[in-house]
Protein backbone atom coordinates (compact mmCIF):
# COMPACT_ATOMS: atom_id res chain seq x y z
CA UNK A 1 0.00 0.00 0.00
CA UNK A 2 1.08 3.61 -0.55
CA UNK A 3 1.66 5.62 2.65
CA UNK A 4 1.30 9.38 2.70
CA UNK A 5 4.24 10.73 4.68
CA UNK A 6 4.98 14.41 5.03
CA UNK A 7 8.30 15.67 3.70
CA UNK A 8 11.00 15.19 6.32
CA UNK A 9 14.39 16.82 6.61
CA UNK A 10 17.60 15.14 7.66
CA UNK A 11 17.43 16.52 11.20
CA UNK A 12 13.92 15.02 11.63
CA UNK A 13 15.50 11.56 11.41
CA UNK A 14 18.51 12.41 13.57
CA UNK A 15 16.99 14.57 16.33
CA UNK A 16 13.35 13.44 16.66
CA UNK A 17 11.32 10.23 16.75
CA UNK A 18 8.40 11.37 14.58
CA UNK A 19 9.31 9.35 11.43
CA UNK A 20 9.89 6.27 13.59
CA UNK A 21 6.61 6.79 15.48
CA UNK A 22 4.73 6.95 12.17
CA UNK A 23 6.17 3.63 10.97
CA UNK A 24 5.83 1.91 14.34
CA UNK A 25 2.06 2.49 14.44
CA UNK A 26 1.77 -0.35 11.89
CA UNK A 27 3.65 -2.85 14.11
CA UNK A 28 0.53 -4.98 14.66
CA UNK A 29 0.56 -5.86 10.94
CA UNK A 30 4.03 -7.22 9.99
CA UNK A 31 3.41 -6.86 6.22
CA UNK A 32 2.21 -3.27 6.39
CA UNK A 33 5.05 -2.32 8.73
CA UNK A 34 7.59 -3.84 6.31
CA UNK A 35 6.12 -1.76 3.48
CA UNK A 36 6.18 1.36 5.65
CA UNK A 37 9.82 0.71 6.60
CA UNK A 38 10.86 0.42 2.96
CA UNK A 39 9.04 3.58 1.90
CA UNK A 40 10.34 5.61 4.85
CA UNK A 41 13.86 4.27 4.27
CA UNK A 42 13.71 5.50 0.68
CA UNK A 43 12.52 8.90 1.90
CA UNK A 44 15.33 9.02 4.49
CA UNK A 45 17.92 8.09 1.89
CA UNK A 46 16.78 10.94 -0.34
CA UNK A 47 17.74 13.44 2.40
CA UNK A 48 21.05 11.77 3.22
CA UNK A 49 20.11 9.35 6.02
CA UNK A 50 21.31 5.95 4.79
CA UNK A 51 20.85 3.92 7.98
CA UNK A 52 17.13 4.34 8.68
CA UNK A 53 16.54 0.59 9.03
CA UNK A 54 19.22 0.12 11.68
CA UNK A 55 17.95 3.19 13.57
CA UNK A 56 14.41 1.83 13.42
CA UNK A 57 15.58 -1.54 14.72
CA UNK A 58 17.04 0.17 17.81
CA UNK A 59 13.83 2.20 18.14
CA UNK A 60 11.80 -1.03 18.17
CA UNK A 61 13.99 -2.48 20.91
CA UNK A 62 13.40 0.62 23.02
CA UNK A 63 9.64 0.49 22.43
CA UNK A 64 9.60 -3.20 23.35
CA UNK A 65 11.14 -2.35 26.72
CA UNK A 66 8.58 0.42 27.33
CA UNK A 67 5.64 -1.81 26.40
CA UNK A 68 6.87 -4.80 28.42
CA UNK A 69 5.14 -5.86 31.63
CA UNK A 70 7.25 -5.80 34.81
CA UNK A 71 8.12 -9.48 34.46
CA UNK A 72 10.25 -8.62 31.43
CA UNK A 73 12.62 -6.43 33.41
CA UNK A 74 14.71 -9.43 34.41
CA UNK A 75 17.26 -9.85 31.61
CA UNK A 76 19.85 -12.45 30.67
CA UNK A 77 23.32 -11.58 31.91
CA UNK A 78 25.77 -13.84 30.06
CA UNK A 79 29.34 -12.70 29.37
CA UNK A 80 29.76 -12.21 25.63
CA UNK A 81 26.07 -12.84 24.88
CA UNK A 82 24.87 -11.79 21.39
CA UNK A 83 22.24 -9.56 23.03
CA UNK A 84 20.21 -9.46 26.23
CA UNK A 85 16.76 -11.05 26.33
CA UNK A 86 14.01 -10.78 28.90
CA UNK A 87 13.95 -13.97 30.95
CA UNK A 88 10.92 -13.44 33.20
CA UNK A 89 11.26 -15.34 36.48
CA UNK A 90 14.37 -17.19 35.34
CA UNK A 91 17.82 -16.29 36.63
CA UNK A 92 20.12 -16.46 33.60
CA UNK A 93 23.79 -15.63 34.07
CA UNK A 94 27.20 -17.25 33.73
CA UNK A 95 26.40 -19.59 36.62
CA UNK A 96 23.64 -21.15 34.49
CA UNK A 97 19.87 -20.94 34.19
CA UNK A 98 17.86 -21.38 37.40
CA UNK A 99 14.35 -20.97 38.67
CA UNK A 100 13.33 -20.34 42.29
CA UNK A 101 10.40 -22.55 43.26
CA UNK A 102 8.66 -23.54 46.48
CA UNK A 103 10.86 -26.63 46.45
CA UNK A 104 14.07 -24.63 46.13
CA UNK A 105 16.26 -23.62 43.21
CA UNK A 106 15.81 -25.74 40.05
CA UNK A 107 18.54 -25.77 37.36
CA UNK A 108 17.54 -25.86 33.68
CA UNK A 109 21.09 -25.68 32.31
CA UNK A 110 24.51 -25.20 33.88
CA UNK A 111 25.82 -22.96 31.08
CA UNK A 112 24.50 -19.97 29.10
CA UNK A 113 22.03 -20.76 26.31
CA UNK A 114 19.41 -18.60 24.56
CA UNK A 115 17.43 -18.45 21.28
CA UNK A 116 18.78 -15.90 18.81
CA UNK A 117 16.86 -16.45 15.53
CA UNK A 118 13.58 -17.91 14.36
CA UNK A 119 13.90 -19.60 10.97
CA UNK A 120 10.81 -20.08 8.78
CA UNK A 121 11.31 -22.62 5.99
CA UNK A 122 10.27 -21.31 2.57
CA UNK A 123 9.25 -24.74 1.29
CA UNK A 124 7.30 -26.17 4.23
CA UNK A 125 6.63 -23.04 6.37
CA UNK A 126 7.90 -24.93 9.40
CA UNK A 127 9.83 -23.11 12.13
CA UNK A 128 13.18 -23.81 13.71
CA UNK A 129 15.18 -21.95 16.34
CA UNK A 130 18.81 -20.98 16.27
CA UNK A 131 20.28 -21.46 19.74
CA UNK A 132 23.54 -19.94 20.90
CA UNK A 133 25.27 -21.45 23.92
CA UNK A 134 28.58 -20.98 25.69
CA UNK A 135 30.92 -23.78 26.76
CA UNK A 136 34.44 -23.08 28.02
CA UNK A 137 34.13 -19.39 27.16
CA UNK A 138 33.39 -20.15 23.48
CA UNK A 139 29.99 -19.31 22.00
CA UNK A 140 28.61 -21.86 19.55
CA UNK A 141 25.33 -22.16 17.67
CA UNK A 142 22.96 -24.86 16.49
CA UNK A 143 19.66 -24.88 14.60
CA UNK A 144 16.97 -27.18 15.96
CA UNK A 145 13.36 -27.94 15.06
CA UNK A 146 10.53 -26.80 17.30
CA UNK A 147 9.50 -30.46 17.67
CA UNK A 148 12.87 -31.28 19.23
CA UNK A 149 12.81 -28.29 21.57
CA UNK A 150 9.23 -28.96 22.67
CA UNK A 151 9.82 -32.54 23.85
CA UNK A 152 11.62 -33.54 27.02
CA UNK A 153 12.58 -36.77 25.27
CA UNK A 154 13.78 -35.37 21.95
CA UNK A 155 15.64 -32.42 23.48
CA UNK A 156 18.11 -34.99 24.85
CA UNK A 157 19.54 -35.11 21.28
CA UNK A 158 21.12 -31.71 22.03
CA UNK A 159 23.58 -33.49 24.32
CA UNK A 160 25.43 -34.59 21.17
CA UNK A 161 26.05 -30.90 20.40
CA UNK A 162 27.65 -30.35 23.80
CA UNK A 163 24.60 -28.83 25.49
CA UNK A 164 24.31 -29.94 29.11
CA UNK A 165 20.92 -31.66 29.02
CA UNK A 166 19.96 -34.96 30.64
CA UNK A 167 16.86 -36.79 31.80
CA UNK A 168 16.85 -34.73 35.03
CA UNK A 169 16.85 -31.19 33.60
CA UNK A 170 15.24 -31.83 30.19
CA UNK A 171 11.74 -30.67 31.18
CA UNK A 172 13.05 -27.45 32.72
CA UNK A 173 15.18 -26.69 29.66
CA UNK A 174 12.13 -27.17 27.42
CA UNK A 175 10.18 -24.76 29.61
CA UNK A 176 13.01 -22.21 29.70
CA UNK A 177 13.45 -22.14 25.92
CA UNK A 178 9.68 -21.86 25.42
CA UNK A 179 9.48 -18.93 27.84
CA UNK A 180 12.48 -17.21 26.27
CA UNK A 181 11.02 -17.34 22.78
CA UNK A 182 7.59 -16.01 23.70
CA UNK A 183 8.78 -13.40 26.17
CA UNK A 184 10.99 -12.02 23.39
CA UNK A 185 8.92 -12.89 20.33
CA UNK A 186 9.27 -9.40 18.80
CA UNK A 187 12.97 -9.13 19.65
CA UNK A 188 14.14 -12.43 18.16
CA UNK A 189 14.93 -11.94 14.48
CA UNK A 190 12.79 -13.95 12.05
CA UNK A 191 14.58 -15.00 8.86
CA UNK A 192 13.66 -17.06 5.83
CA UNK A 193 15.40 -20.41 5.59
CA UNK A 194 15.79 -23.27 3.15
CA UNK A 195 17.10 -26.80 3.35
CA UNK A 196 18.16 -27.28 -0.28
CA UNK A 197 19.54 -25.59 -3.37
CA UNK A 198 17.64 -24.46 -6.47
CA UNK A 199 14.58 -22.49 -7.48
CA UNK A 200 12.19 -21.32 -4.75
CA UNK A 201 8.90 -20.36 -6.32
CA UNK A 202 8.09 -16.69 -5.92
CA UNK A 203 11.43 -15.85 -4.29
CA UNK A 204 14.44 -16.67 -6.45
CA UNK A 205 17.27 -19.17 -6.39
CA UNK A 206 18.88 -20.70 -3.33
CA UNK A 207 21.49 -19.86 -2.08
CA UNK A 208 21.66 -16.52 -3.93
CA UNK A 209 18.77 -14.80 -2.12
CA UNK A 210 19.62 -12.16 0.46
CA UNK A 211 19.19 -12.88 4.18
CA UNK A 212 18.69 -16.59 3.57
CA UNK A 213 19.63 -19.11 6.27
CA UNK A 214 20.26 -22.83 5.88
CA UNK A 215 18.13 -25.08 8.09
CA UNK A 216 18.66 -28.46 6.45
CA UNK A 217 20.44 -31.60 7.50
CA UNK A 218 23.85 -30.91 9.00
CA UNK A 219 25.40 -33.50 6.66
CA UNK A 220 24.36 -31.28 3.71
CA UNK A 221 25.71 -28.07 5.24
CA UNK A 222 29.17 -28.67 3.73
CA UNK A 223 27.67 -28.97 0.23
CA UNK A 224 25.45 -25.90 0.77
CA UNK A 225 28.46 -23.87 1.93
CA UNK A 226 30.49 -25.04 -1.10
CA UNK A 227 28.19 -23.05 -3.40
CA UNK A 228 30.08 -19.78 -3.09
CA UNK A 229 32.47 -17.49 -4.97
CA UNK A 230 36.21 -17.76 -4.59
CA UNK A 231 39.14 -16.24 -6.48
CA UNK A 232 38.82 -14.11 -9.64
CA UNK A 233 36.03 -14.40 -12.18
CA UNK A 234 38.25 -13.03 -14.97
CA UNK A 235 40.73 -15.89 -14.54
CA UNK A 236 37.99 -18.50 -14.70
CA UNK A 237 36.40 -16.80 -17.71
CA UNK A 238 39.73 -16.68 -19.56
CA UNK A 239 40.27 -20.40 -18.95
CA UNK A 240 36.71 -21.36 -19.92
CA UNK A 241 36.83 -19.21 -23.07
CA UNK A 242 40.03 -20.95 -24.16
CA UNK A 243 38.40 -24.35 -23.62
CA UNK A 244 35.44 -23.32 -25.76
CA UNK A 245 37.89 -22.59 -28.59
CA UNK A 246 39.81 -25.86 -28.38
CA UNK A 247 37.56 -28.60 -26.92
CA UNK A 248 34.10 -29.70 -28.00
CA UNK A 249 33.96 -31.94 -24.93
CA UNK A 250 34.67 -28.94 -22.72
CA UNK A 251 31.93 -26.93 -24.39
CA UNK A 252 29.42 -29.72 -23.78
CA UNK A 253 30.49 -30.06 -20.13
CA UNK A 254 29.97 -26.36 -19.50
CA UNK A 255 26.65 -26.38 -21.36
CA UNK A 256 25.44 -29.37 -19.34
CA UNK A 257 26.32 -27.64 -16.08
CA UNK A 258 24.47 -24.46 -17.07
CA UNK A 259 21.51 -26.47 -18.41
CA UNK A 260 20.60 -27.87 -15.00
CA UNK A 261 18.83 -24.68 -13.88
CA UNK A 262 16.62 -24.70 -17.00
CA UNK A 263 15.19 -28.21 -16.62
CA UNK A 264 12.45 -27.15 -14.19
CA UNK A 265 11.42 -23.84 -15.85
CA UNK A 266 11.15 -25.68 -19.19
CA UNK A 267 9.03 -28.45 -17.59
CA UNK A 268 11.46 -31.13 -18.75
CA UNK A 269 12.59 -34.37 -17.15
CA UNK A 270 15.98 -34.91 -15.47
CA UNK A 271 18.61 -36.31 -17.81
CA UNK A 272 22.14 -37.72 -17.66
CA UNK A 273 25.24 -36.53 -19.50
CA UNK A 274 27.87 -39.26 -19.16
CA UNK A 275 31.51 -38.97 -20.29
CA UNK A 276 33.38 -42.24 -20.61
CA UNK A 277 36.71 -43.45 -21.93
CA UNK A 278 40.13 -44.67 -20.90
CA UNK A 279 42.24 -43.30 -18.10
CA UNK A 280 44.23 -40.06 -18.62
CA UNK A 281 41.39 -38.58 -20.71
CA UNK A 282 40.82 -35.84 -18.13
CA UNK A 283 37.27 -36.90 -17.23
CA UNK A 284 37.54 -35.98 -13.54
CA UNK A 285 39.02 -32.60 -14.46
CA UNK A 286 36.02 -32.20 -16.76
CA UNK A 287 33.65 -32.67 -13.84
CA UNK A 288 35.69 -30.16 -11.85
CA UNK A 289 35.20 -27.66 -14.67
CA UNK A 290 31.45 -28.28 -14.63
CA UNK A 291 31.28 -27.95 -10.84
CA UNK A 292 33.34 -24.74 -10.82
CA UNK A 293 30.46 -22.99 -12.57
CA UNK A 294 28.60 -23.14 -9.27
CA UNK A 295 30.75 -24.28 -6.38
CA UNK A 296 34.00 -25.52 -4.88
CA UNK A 297 35.00 -28.30 -7.31
CA UNK A 298 37.15 -30.28 -4.91
CA UNK A 299 36.12 -33.92 -4.62
CA UNK A 300 34.01 -34.43 -1.52
CA UNK A 301 32.88 -30.80 -1.44
CA UNK A 302 30.37 -30.41 -4.25
CA UNK A 303 31.38 -33.38 -6.41
CA UNK A 304 30.43 -36.75 -4.92
CA UNK A 305 31.30 -40.28 -6.08
CA UNK A 306 29.29 -43.34 -7.03
CA UNK A 307 30.49 -44.94 -3.79
CA UNK A 308 27.19 -44.40 -1.97
CA UNK A 309 23.89 -46.17 -1.40
CA UNK A 310 20.79 -45.66 -3.53
CA UNK A 311 19.23 -43.67 -0.67
CA UNK A 312 22.36 -41.51 -0.44
CA UNK A 313 22.24 -40.67 -4.16
CA UNK A 314 18.52 -39.92 -3.91
CA UNK A 315 18.97 -37.53 -0.99
CA UNK A 316 21.91 -35.81 -2.65
CA UNK A 317 19.83 -35.35 -5.82
CA UNK A 318 16.93 -33.89 -3.82
CA UNK A 319 19.29 -31.55 -1.97
CA UNK A 320 20.95 -30.06 -5.08
CA UNK A 321 17.46 -30.08 -6.65
CA UNK A 322 18.04 -27.78 -9.65
CA UNK A 323 21.83 -27.55 -9.61
CA UNK A 324 23.69 -30.34 -11.41
CA UNK A 325 24.12 -33.65 -9.62
CA UNK A 326 27.78 -34.54 -10.26
CA UNK A 327 29.02 -38.09 -9.61
CA UNK A 328 32.57 -39.27 -10.28
CA UNK A 329 33.93 -42.73 -11.24
CA UNK A 330 31.09 -45.01 -12.36
CA UNK A 331 33.28 -48.13 -12.19
CA UNK A 332 33.37 -48.15 -8.37
CA UNK A 333 29.67 -48.99 -8.17
CA UNK A 334 29.29 -52.45 -6.66
CA UNK A 335 26.41 -53.97 -8.63
CA UNK A 336 25.73 -53.14 -12.25
CA UNK A 337 22.25 -54.68 -12.11
CA UNK A 338 21.19 -52.57 -9.15
CA UNK A 339 22.80 -49.51 -10.66
CA UNK A 340 20.67 -49.80 -13.81
CA UNK A 341 17.67 -49.43 -11.50
CA UNK A 342 19.28 -46.42 -9.78
CA UNK A 343 19.77 -44.76 -13.18
CA UNK A 344 16.10 -45.17 -13.93
CA UNK A 345 15.07 -43.82 -10.52
CA UNK A 346 17.40 -40.82 -10.73
CA UNK A 347 16.13 -39.95 -14.20
CA UNK A 348 12.54 -40.05 -12.88
CA UNK A 349 13.24 -37.13 -10.55
CA UNK A 350 11.13 -38.54 -7.71
CA UNK A 351 12.39 -40.43 -4.70
CA UNK A 352 10.86 -43.19 -2.62
CA UNK A 353 7.89 -42.49 -0.36
CA UNK A 354 8.78 -43.50 3.19
CA UNK A 355 6.75 -43.81 6.37
CA UNK A 356 7.77 -42.19 9.63
CA UNK A 357 7.52 -43.02 13.32
CA UNK A 358 4.43 -40.84 13.74
CA UNK A 359 2.44 -43.11 11.43
CA UNK A 360 2.42 -40.72 8.47
CA UNK A 361 4.76 -40.37 5.52
CA UNK A 362 7.78 -38.12 5.00
CA UNK A 363 7.85 -35.61 2.17
CA UNK A 364 8.69 -37.39 -1.07
CA UNK A 365 12.04 -36.03 -2.33
CA UNK A 366 12.04 -34.55 -5.83
CA UNK A 367 14.62 -33.00 -8.15
CA UNK A 368 14.70 -31.60 -11.66
CA UNK A 369 18.20 -31.17 -13.02
CA UNK A 370 21.04 -32.45 -15.19
CA UNK A 371 23.04 -35.36 -13.80
CA UNK A 372 26.71 -35.28 -14.83
CA UNK A 373 28.72 -38.49 -14.52
CA UNK A 374 31.93 -40.06 -15.78
CA UNK A 375 33.61 -43.44 -15.86
CA UNK A 376 35.76 -45.83 -17.86
CA UNK A 377 32.70 -47.55 -19.34
CA UNK A 378 29.30 -46.56 -20.74
CA UNK A 379 26.61 -45.89 -18.16
CA UNK A 380 24.06 -48.02 -20.02
CA UNK A 381 24.16 -51.67 -20.96
CA UNK A 382 22.08 -53.91 -23.20
CA UNK A 383 19.88 -54.72 -20.20
CA UNK A 384 19.21 -51.08 -19.22
CA UNK A 385 15.58 -49.92 -19.24
CA UNK A 386 14.56 -48.10 -22.41
CA UNK A 387 13.13 -45.17 -20.46
CA UNK A 388 16.45 -44.63 -18.71
CA UNK A 389 18.54 -45.02 -21.89
CA UNK A 390 16.36 -42.40 -23.55
CA UNK A 391 17.34 -39.81 -20.93
CA UNK A 392 21.08 -40.39 -21.12
CA UNK A 393 23.45 -38.56 -23.44
CA UNK A 394 26.61 -40.66 -23.58
CA UNK A 395 29.82 -39.14 -24.88
CA UNK A 396 32.84 -41.32 -25.54
CA UNK A 397 36.10 -39.47 -24.94
CA UNK A 398 38.17 -40.71 -27.87
CA UNK A 399 40.77 -37.99 -27.20
CA UNK A 400 41.86 -36.04 -24.14
CA UNK A 401 39.28 -33.49 -23.01
CA UNK A 402 41.85 -30.71 -22.48
CA UNK A 403 45.23 -29.75 -23.89
CA UNK A 404 46.51 -28.80 -20.44
CA UNK A 405 44.39 -30.54 -17.76
CA UNK A 406 46.60 -29.36 -14.87
CA UNK A 407 46.06 -25.72 -15.85
CA UNK A 408 42.30 -26.33 -16.00
CA UNK A 409 42.26 -28.10 -12.62
CA UNK A 410 44.41 -25.47 -10.89
CA UNK A 411 42.33 -22.61 -12.27
CA UNK A 412 39.06 -24.27 -11.25
CA UNK A 413 40.29 -24.99 -7.73
CA UNK A 414 41.34 -21.38 -7.19
CA UNK A 415 38.51 -19.57 -9.06
CA UNK A 416 34.94 -20.83 -8.92
CA UNK A 417 31.28 -20.05 -8.23
CA UNK A 418 30.88 -16.91 -10.36
CA UNK A 419 29.48 -18.02 -13.71
CA UNK A 420 26.37 -19.79 -12.43
CA UNK A 421 25.28 -16.93 -10.20
CA UNK A 422 25.93 -14.39 -12.96
CA UNK A 423 23.80 -16.38 -15.41
CA UNK A 424 20.90 -16.54 -12.94
CA UNK A 425 21.16 -12.80 -12.27
CA UNK A 426 21.20 -12.17 -16.03
CA UNK A 427 18.07 -14.31 -16.48
CA UNK A 428 16.28 -12.57 -13.62
CA UNK A 429 17.04 -9.19 -15.17
CA UNK A 430 16.40 -9.84 -18.86
CA UNK A 431 14.03 -12.82 -18.94
CA UNK A 432 12.38 -13.29 -15.53
CA UNK A 433 9.43 -15.23 -17.00
CA UNK A 434 11.67 -17.40 -19.22
CA UNK A 435 9.87 -16.23 -22.36
CA UNK A 436 13.04 -16.05 -24.46
CA UNK A 437 14.34 -19.26 -22.90
CA UNK A 438 11.21 -21.16 -23.91
CA UNK A 439 11.28 -19.75 -27.44
CA UNK A 440 14.94 -20.71 -27.88
CA UNK A 441 14.23 -24.19 -26.52
CA UNK A 442 11.39 -24.70 -29.00
CA UNK A 443 13.62 -23.69 -31.91
CA UNK A 444 16.27 -26.25 -30.97
CA UNK A 445 13.65 -28.90 -30.20
CA UNK A 446 12.05 -28.47 -33.63
CA UNK A 447 15.43 -28.91 -35.30
CA UNK A 448 16.27 -32.01 -33.26
CA UNK A 449 12.89 -33.65 -33.83
CA UNK A 450 13.63 -33.78 -37.55
CA UNK A 451 16.54 -36.12 -36.84
CA UNK A 452 16.41 -39.88 -36.35
CA UNK A 453 16.26 -39.76 -32.55
CA UNK A 454 13.70 -40.07 -29.76
CA UNK A 455 11.66 -37.36 -28.08
CA UNK A 456 13.45 -37.64 -24.74
CA UNK A 457 16.87 -37.44 -26.40
CA UNK A 458 15.71 -34.36 -28.31
CA UNK A 459 14.36 -32.79 -25.13
CA UNK A 460 17.58 -33.30 -23.18
CA UNK A 461 19.80 -32.02 -25.97
CA UNK A 462 17.53 -29.03 -26.64
CA UNK A 463 17.86 -27.97 -22.97
CA UNK A 464 21.64 -28.30 -23.24
CA UNK A 465 21.82 -26.25 -26.46
CA UNK A 466 19.53 -23.59 -24.99
CA UNK A 467 21.74 -23.26 -21.92
CA UNK A 468 24.86 -22.90 -24.05
CA UNK A 469 23.17 -20.21 -26.15
CA UNK A 470 22.24 -18.25 -22.99
CA UNK A 471 25.72 -18.62 -21.50
CA UNK A 472 27.22 -17.39 -24.77
CA UNK A 473 24.98 -14.30 -24.73
CA UNK A 474 25.28 -13.53 -21.03
CA UNK A 475 28.86 -14.51 -20.16
CA UNK A 476 31.22 -15.50 -22.97
CA UNK A 477 30.01 -13.31 -25.86
CA UNK A 478 32.29 -15.19 -28.25
CA UNK A 479 29.75 -16.38 -30.83
CA UNK A 480 30.66 -20.05 -30.15
CA UNK A 481 27.28 -21.37 -29.06
CA UNK A 482 26.80 -25.07 -29.77
CA UNK A 483 24.72 -25.95 -32.82
CA UNK A 484 22.67 -29.06 -33.60
CA UNK A 485 25.31 -30.37 -36.01
CA UNK A 486 27.93 -30.22 -33.21
CA UNK A 487 26.02 -32.65 -30.99
CA UNK A 488 24.40 -34.94 -33.57
CA UNK A 489 27.01 -37.71 -33.09
CA UNK A 490 25.99 -38.07 -29.43
CA UNK A 491 22.26 -38.61 -30.00
CA UNK A 492 20.95 -42.16 -30.00
CA UNK A 493 18.87 -43.22 -32.98
CA UNK A 494 15.41 -44.69 -32.54
CA UNK A 495 16.79 -48.09 -33.47
CA UNK A 496 19.44 -47.84 -30.75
Amino acid sequence: MEFEFREYRKKDFLTSTEPFDIVYQYHHNRFEMTQAIEQMAALASSVGVKNFKSLFKEYCKEMAHKDSPPIRKNMTNFAGQPFALACGNWIADDAGIRLDTEYGEMVACIHPILPTKRLVNMDHHTEKLELEYCKGGIWRSTIESKRTLASATQILDLAEKGIAVNSENARLLVRYLHDMEYLNYDCIEEVSSIGRLGWVEGYGFSPYMEHLAFDGDTTCKKIFDSVKQMGEYTQWLEMASEIRKTSLFGRILLAASFSSILVQPLNCLPFFVHFWGGTEAGKTVGLMLAASVWADPRLGRYIQTFNSTAVGKERFAAFVCNLPLILDELQITSSRENFDQEIYKLSEGVGKTRGNKAGGVDDTPTWCNCILTNGEMPITSISSCGGAVNRIIEIECTTALFQNPKYVADTCLQNFGFAGQYLIEWLMQYDPHFTMVKQTYKIFLNQLEKLDTTGKQSMAMAVLLTADFLATEALFQDGRALQVEDVMPYLKTKKE
